[in-house]
């Protein structure tokens, strides 16, 4: 018998390739799979990155859509400008009176909604389905359903009810006239508490029974299973429910510009971006109220985002 040597350049080289082509064909794996969301990315930076810093250049504009040779660079004068004009001040106090009461009352009322639908009742399927639908409706389309269907003073509804209750010789009040600010929260609390009750009826459905059941059979009524159970158990779904309706609230315009087209100290934020843009044509001022609006909600939706991660969290760990 005669032993060879083991040959061991051949095997050296041999090992580079084959360490290289598992880490090369996962990085095409890679791509292959990121390739078909490539054009909706490219297509989302087109549509909302690149508006956004255009809007941010403009902002530290002097730049009067009616004298556009008369531009000028100005740092955070318009910024300045946004955050000391009275105007502009009142429409932020707005904003937030507007939204902490709808987003606040959409709570409670979603939150008795899905207790209710919590429980089986014959056609609750049919309820749930009613419930939703002010939630699905077009923004437009609710304020005027609002406007002209509910809070006319010829015509309404409202008044029509106190004509039946009262007689010919009752009251017709003006609703918008009277109570500007609360006819636009109350037709925002009615298209967002379903919103609301989806949220914390996916809370409901989500609780332990095993928990529930052994609560009652240590002698627990509904308030103290509701107290010490159901509340800490929706805690999260709450400050979801909370976060996510702030952001939409506080960028709604539909519902301020067709009931009362931002006069009788309704107008926010957003119906006031719109008026120094469109009205006044001061596109620096404008842009730099509109970017502090996006940087409000972008720390609103921080908070909304760590609260979901919590939840999905939770979820896992149960599971």
């Amino acid at each position: 018998m005669t032993a060879t040597a083991p040959s061991t350049a051949p095997v050296g080289h041999a090992r580079v390739p084959a360490a290289k082509a598992p880490a090369a064909s996962g990085r095409l794996r890679a791509w292959a799979t990121r390739a078909p969301l490539l054009p909706a990315l490219i297509f989302m930076i087109t549509v909302t990155q690149l508006p956004f810093v255009a809007t941010l250049v403009i902002s530290f504009f002097d730049w009067n859509a009616l004298y556009p040779d008369a531009r000028r660079f100005t740092w955070f004068a318009n910024y300045s400008e946004v955050l000391t004009d009275p105007d502009l001040r009142a429409s932020v106090l707005t904003t937030i009176l507007l939204t902490a009461s709808v987003v606040l009352t959409s709570l409670v009322l979603g939150l008795v909604l899905a207790l209710l639908l919590d429980r089986r009742f014959k056609g609750r399927g049919i309820v749930r389905t009613l419930l939703i639908a002010p939630f699905l409706l077009v923004p437009v389309a609710a304020a005027l359903l609002w406007k002209h269907v509910l809070y006319n003073p010829e015509y309404g509804l409202f008044n029509g009810l106190l004509r039946w209750i009262g007689g010919d010789g009752a009251a017709q009040p003006d609703w918008i006239s009277n109570a500007p600010l609360p006819a636009v929260a109350a037709s925002l609390v009615w298209q967002w508490t379903p919103f609301m009750m989806l949220i914390l009826l996916a809370g409901l459905q989500s609780r332990d029974p095993q928990l529930i059941e052994a609560a009652r059979m240590d002698g627990a009524g509904d308030w103290q299973v509701f107290r010490h159970l159901t509340l800490p158990h929706l805690r999260r779904y709450l400050e979801l429910g909370a976060l996510l309706g702030s952001i939409y609230i506080v960028q709604n315009f539909d519902a301020v510009f067709t009931l009362t087209s931002g006069g009788l100290g309704t107008a926010n934020l957003p119906y006031t971006v719109y008026q120094s843009f469109y009205q006044a044509h001061e596109n620096g001022l404008a842009s730099a109220a509109g970017v502090l609006v996006v940087i409000g909600s972008l720390v609103i939706a921080t908070f909304a985002l760590r609260v979901v991660s919590s939840l999905f969290r939770e979820e896992g760990s149960r599971a």
